[in-house]
């Protein structure tokens, strides 16, 4: 199981079977909340749609393809997190994440970026990440602009977010560029 220690609250883990009753509630309770910015919620209506997703994800964790993590803060599973589309040619990758509503605030998925991206620049060896962001989604979009990516443009109704199309902003962020902010392999 894939494991990353953030600090003394928070620490991103590899999605278990047994944990798709838990991701479950974490959806249904934020359904309303999460479905303004995720095309996929309205179609999950049991834990048994997470454990057969769950199984997807590990078959794309060992074909290197992709890590879903689920963000746990003081113990309780709190959002995701996922480094997805590992394009190992061209050394690049995308990261997404949701974090539930009472969770807001707290720093936790800022810190779980940064430590995924440490983590895909220092181990995996990639040199560009990409984050995409709905263009009214004024929360997700802070975490790519305090982490220092640059705002490369807008893919014109890039996405089907319930039965309508909506832009979506593209951050993207090179190895060098992390280094050289010093922001580097450290939390």
């Amino acid at each position: 199981m894939f494991y990353l220690k953030v600090d003394s609250d928070l620490e991103l883990r590899q999605f278990e079977q047994h944990e798709a009753g838990e991701l479950f509630w974490l959806v249904d309770s934020n359904r309303f909340y999460l479905r303004k910015w995720l095309p996929w919620v309205d179609g999950m209506h049991s834990a048994g749609q997470f454990y057969t997703v769950i199984q997807m994800w590990h078959r794309q964790f060992y074909e290197k393809d992709s890590y879903h993590l689920g963000m746990r803060y003081r113990g309780i599973l709190a959002g995701s997190i996922s480094l997805h589309g590992i394009d190992w040619n061209n050394s690049q990758a995308s990261i997404g994440y949701y974090l539930s509503e009472n969770m807001q605030g707290k720093g936790i998925t800022s810190k779980a970026v940064k430590a995924v991206i440490n983590h895909a620049f220092h181990d995996l060896g990639l040199n560009r990440i990409e984050i995409r962001c709905g263009n009214d989604n004024y929360k997700s979009q802070g975490i790519p602009e305090r982490l220092g990516f640059y705002r490369e443009g807008i893919i014109r109704d890039g996405e089907n977010l319930n039965g309508r199309f909506h832009d979506l902003i593209v951050y993207g962020l090179l190895s060098r560029e992390w280094a050289k902010e010093k922001r580097s392999f450290s939390l």
